[in-house]
């Protein structure tokens, strides 16, 4: 028995490649990128307080770090809890998702993580700072998943081992994954 399966490079959860950062990266497809950024340590920080199309800016998240006891480490992965996903997704509001500003996406690029994770479909807000979060990522070298779900599940629990390997896509903007956080401890 065999299926075929036709989908685009960012269906569902998904991780994006440099290549779809901006055109200056260019030649950095998912297939070049080393497996290093997708098998990572990680944190998840509480956001599920923020609405709709609110950006979450650095100060804020250095509070939640504060809050939850974490500290962000060189090659981490961050995913950021929103609920976005439990309390939205499939209705008329899905699009309409909470992000990280400019300002944030840089602070995390400077703090040197592999990459970032949201629920949402988008980084940023739309139609606000999410085209410059692409940009930022792809200048400062890292990436981010987007539709991650069941990220409430994590919140509370400390660092873990984050494992959402790419499929080897030659030339690729992105890949679907299977996103994992698995507790060692």
């Amino acid at each position: 028995s065999v299926n075929k399966l036709e989908m685009g490079e960012h269906t569902g959860t998904h991780v994006d490649a440099l290549n779809h950062m901006s055109r200056a990266n260019k030649g950095q497809s998912i297939d070049t990128m080393p497996l290093s950024l997708f098998y990572t340590e990680g944190v998840c920080l509480d956001f599920s307080h923020k609405q709709l199309r609110e950006l979450i800016e650095p100060e804020e998240i250095e509070n939640a770090c504060l809050k939850a006891g974490i500290e962000i480490k060189q090659g981490d992965t961050v995913l950021i809890y929103t609920d976005h996903y439990r309390k939205t997704y499939g209705g008329e509001n899905w699009y309409k998702g909470p992000g990280l500003s400019a300002d944030a996406t840089r602070w995390l690029g400077n703090k040197g993580v592999a990459a970032f994770g949201v629920e949402t479909m988008a980084p940023g807000v739309s139609g606000v700072s999410n085209k410059e979060v692409h940009r930022i990522c792809g200048a400062l070298g890292f990436t981010h998943y987007e539709n991650l779900i069941n990220l409430h599940q994590l919140i509370g629990r400390g660092r873990f081992r984050f494992i959402g390997l790419p499929l080897k896509i030659r030339g690729g903007t992105g890949s679907p994954v299977r996103a994992v956080a698995v507790f060692e401890n």
